[in-house]
């Protein structure tokens, strides 16, 4: 699946540009490289609809210039002083940031787990054997399940960094990953449930999610009915459910850059408790086998393990490089820097602020669900919301529907709602009464990194409207 010399290929490649740079006089340059290649297989209607495979790939070029930057991406090295010109021609037209300068080289440890070379060997016929598998455990789990959409892959990445200011590293990593939407239809009525996983190691040829899938598409069968007034009321949120929510407003709420333009619900709040006390919020950059994990981030700068919420208190935040110098050269802030913050989407665009692996953790015991009902007594658990995206980042309000959430009363499910409407502010329900469940799972973000949860018990803050 990967070529032997891709690494060496594309880290030459940023050699090339770079010297390229060099020979034009530009005095601060930064060549990124990315190629990747996978196998995937498509689900549709119960059936393998299509099998597919390839690589993608190019480099992006970023010129800094007294403080004025421009970036342009290519796909291969004959259009490199092109290239080079447009980046070089949008730096100039771009307004100047006073002190903006790339990162300088700096040592950066190895970060473990993220490249399994079992991966590579997975070719399609062993992609086809794990689909097989995945549709003969659904049937086995319940005859009426039909595996309606979804797939699963894997790839290996080659990425490099070359820099004017020293800085030079390349490496592989790997994924495997599947999604399931599983459907039950029957007796006039059908449910689904779509769940997946991905790893940067190999992952078991059915796993876990496969049978959660089918699990939920069970639970939400026969639904009962409830008292359909918009009503305040504890949720215990899923991690799968809550993960959407959290990733889209609490990552753009530590964001450096946004809390000292007054562009997150936690500005103004440094020091100050923003979460209940019990509480702590860890970007892990350095997290063994991290779906976003790096020994070096976006732009070359090495990652670090970092505490921003802690015991309720706000007391970090993160940056990228030009992010700091920007909010400083405005008088926002006295003093900033990067802190290996900086996340790429790929070749094609330039380093922005992000995290790479947050985890919300408790200093109280985890409980397991059926303590957190029994907590509860009356409320509802939610596994899946829809329109997760609309969020409001700036203020944490939010207004999404549902169409898998159970009924609890008295500390016990007693069935299915057909489809509500939840709504609420984030900040606001986890500044009080939160509490984490036993079973941390990962899950992927509106935003950027991946998302380390268990469930959560929201106790206030939340509003289910009932169709």
């Amino acid at each position: 699946m990967l070529p032997d010399d891709a690494v060496d290929r594309i880290a030459e490649g940023c050699r090339k540009i770079g010297t390229l740079c060099t020979t034009q006089g530009i005095a601060q340059w930064e060549v990124v490289a990315s190629q990747s290649y996978g196998h995937s297989i498509d689900i549709e209607a119960g059936k393998i609809s299509l099998a597919a495979g390839g690589g993608e790939g190019g480099y992006g070029v970023r010129i800094v210039e007294d403080g004025k930057f421009g970036y342009a991406y290519l796909v291969d090295l004959s259009s490199a002083e092109y290239a080079i010109q447009q980046a070089r021609d949008i730096a100039k037209a771009s307004p100047s940031v006073p002190g903006f300068v790339l990162p300088s080289e700096q040592k950066a440890d190895e970060v473990k787990g993220l490249f399994d070379s079992n991966i590579l060997s997975i070719g399609p016929e062993d992609l086809l054997e794990q689909a097989d598998a995945v549709l003969n455990e659904v049937a086995s789990l319940d005859q009426r399940a039909v595996v309606t959409g979804g797939g699963l892959g894997v790839g290996a990445s080659a990425a490099a960094i070359f820099t004017s200011e020293g800085i030079e590293s390349s490496g592989v990593t790997t994924s495997h990953g599947i999604g399931v939407q599983v459907s039950i239809d029957a007796d006039d009525e059908l449910t689904s449930s779509y769940e997946g996983d991905s790893s940067r190691q190999r992952l078991a040829q059915v796993p876990d999610c496969v049978a959660i899938a089918v699990d939920w598409a069970q639970k939400t069968r026969g639904p009962i009915e409830v008292n359909s007034d918009a009503h305040d009321t504890p949720v215990l949120m899923t991690s799968e459910g809550f993960s959407p929510l959290f990733s889209m407003v609490v990552p753009s709420a530590v964001r450096g850059d946004r809390l000292v333009r007054d562009e997150s619900f936690w500005s103004g709040k440094q020091g100050e408790q923003v979460l209940a006390n019990d509480l702590s919020i860890v970007d892990d950059g350095r997290m063994e086998g991290g779906k976003s994990a790096s020994a070096r981030d976006g732009e070359g700068v090495p990652t670090r393990r970092q505490t921003l919420v802690e015991n309720g208190r706000l007391i970090g935040s993160m940056w990228s490089t030009r992010d700091a110098a920007q909010q400083v050269a405005e008088g926002r802030i006295d003093f900033a820097e990067t802190n290996g913050c900086a996340v790429r989407g790929g070749h094609q665009s330039p380093p922005h602020t992000g995290c790479s692996d947050l985890h919300m953790t408790s200093t109280r015991s985890p409980s397991s669900q059926a303590a957190l009902l029994e907590r509860m007594d009356n409320g509802y658990i939610v596994h899946s919301v829809m329109g997760a995206h609309t969020a409001n980042p700036t203020s944490g309000d939010f207004s999404v529907t549902t169409s898998t959430l159970l009924r609890v009363e008295d500390g016990e499910i007693i069935g299915p709602v057909k489809q509500a409407g939840l709504s609420g502010n984030l900040a606001k329900a986890l500044s009080k009464e939160v509490y984490l469940g036993d079973d941390v799972r990962v899950q992927g973000s509106y935003s950027s990194g991946a998302m380390h949860l268990p469930d959560v018990l929201l106790m206030e803050g939340l509003r289910i409207n009932p169709a």
